[in-house]
């Protein structure tokens, strides 16, 4: 075995006896708390017809886009789209990328150069982590959602300055004080970069996220906005004016050096759009949310991190604990997953429960009636 060979190895035993090697799994349960398909819009037949129709409209679309967008992969299909969801999102302007990795890895390692500072909510994505790291500009982290703290960044901060937060975080389901945030900015001339990945659908009028639902859509220096999440679909987009679109398209290099989406993508992210500008969808979820949230807070259970979103999460402590928790819900049929360290901070595991909109009230109270009897058998 050569010296490569054993470092995997040890760093596989290493995450063995941790408890925290991730693997894949095909299986399917009957009950989904699992996915992030918050409107159901993956599992949609309304969805799926509506791509469909839109692409006989386009008979000699390709299957592949053969290209990067700076060659042969642009579309004035996609450019027409972009322009339609910035509408959407009351922005000057957006550039769809093909993941929210790829938008939140370009926009971040593009922007912030040496002598600028990144200031991040220490919960912020790994994607965001990730830009941040490629760049050589100052970075700090603030305790989560901490204003202070964000001051106290914002008072030693130098150069370009650049305050990244979600608005709806992934694994605690809880929100940023956008305002709040927003208004330190200003006082401290930094730019606020927000991601709305677990927002769109769930929060603002008809869905529009919560940087929309404060009115700080044209105080905000840009949003990421992705479409894997309530849209049911892939990719994302960055929203912000036409300056910084031009400058993504020439300095974004996971922009540049990738091959377009499909057409047939485009045109499914298109489709959820025009989805969510014809119902809104936020009351019917609101009360998936409601009544999950009355359950639980009257079920007796210590350890949960109350969320006014789709995410909900109940804290384990350990990984094996966490695991436990969620194969004996698995067994049941009921899809939830155990989130572990390192993913999450050690001693910070847990079960990371997603509602959907066609999760029925019946599901709903058996998830929270199985929660119960876990944490009865501890």
């Amino acid at each position: 075995m050569n010296k490569a060979e054993q470092f995997i190895n040890e760093r596989l035993l290493n995450r063995t006896e941790k408890g925290s090697l991730r693997k894949l799994s095909a299986k399917i349960f009957p009950v989904d708390f699992c996915s992030n398909d918050y409107l159901g819009f993956a599992r949609s037949p309304q969805l799926k017809n509506a791509i469909n129709e839109t692409l006989l409209h386009m008979p000699h679309y390709g299957n592949g886009a053969a290209g990067s967008r700076l060659l042969s992969g642009n579309h004035a299909f996609t450019e027409e789209t972009e322009a339609f969801i910035a509408d959407f999102h009351n922005a000057e302007n957006g550039l769809v990328f093909n993941s929210g990795y790829d938008a939140n890895v370009g926009l971040i390692s593009s922007l912030a150069q040496r002598g600028d500072t990144i200031i991040s909510d220490e919960l912020i994505h790994a994607s965001l982590i990730d830009g941040a790291r490629l760049t050589h500009a100052n970075r700090y982290s603030f305790k989560h959602n901490n204003l202070n703290d964000l001051e106290a960044k914002l008072k030693v901060a130098k150069g370009n300055v650049y305050v990244v937060v979600e608005s709806v975080y992934s694994m605690d389901g809880d929100v940023a004080p956008l305002t709040e945030i927003n208004n330190l900015c200003e006082r401290y001339e930094a730019n606020l970069i927000v991601d709305e990945a677990h927002a769109l659908g769930i929060f603002g009028n008809y869905g529009r996220g919560l940087v929309q639902q404060a009115g700080l859509e044209n105080k905000v220096f840009a949003r990421i906005v992705a479409f894997g999440k309530a849209l049911g679909c892939h990719g994302a987009i960055v929203l912000g004016s036409r300056a910084l679109r031009n400058y993504l398209i020439n300095f974004a290099r996971s922009f540049i050096y990738s091959t377009a989406a499909p057409i047939h993508a485009i045109a499914a992210i298109r489709s959820a759009y025009q989805m969510l500008t014809d119902t809104d969808y936020r009351p019917l979820i609101a009360e998936k949310i409601a009544l999950y949230s009355r359950l639980i807070s009257n079920s007796g259970i210590q350890d949960i991190q109350p969320s006014p979103s789709t995410i909900q999460t109940i804290i384990y402590n350990s990984n094996q604990k966490a695991k436990f928790a969620a194969e004996t819900l698995q067994n049941k049929g009921i899809d939830v997953r155990a989130i572990l360290s390192p993913t999450v901070a050690e001693g910070k595991e847990r079960l990371r429960i997603c509602l959907h909109l066609f999760n029925t009230d019946e599901e709903i109270k058996m998830l929270v009636d199985q929660l119960i009897l876990l944490k009865e058998h501890e």
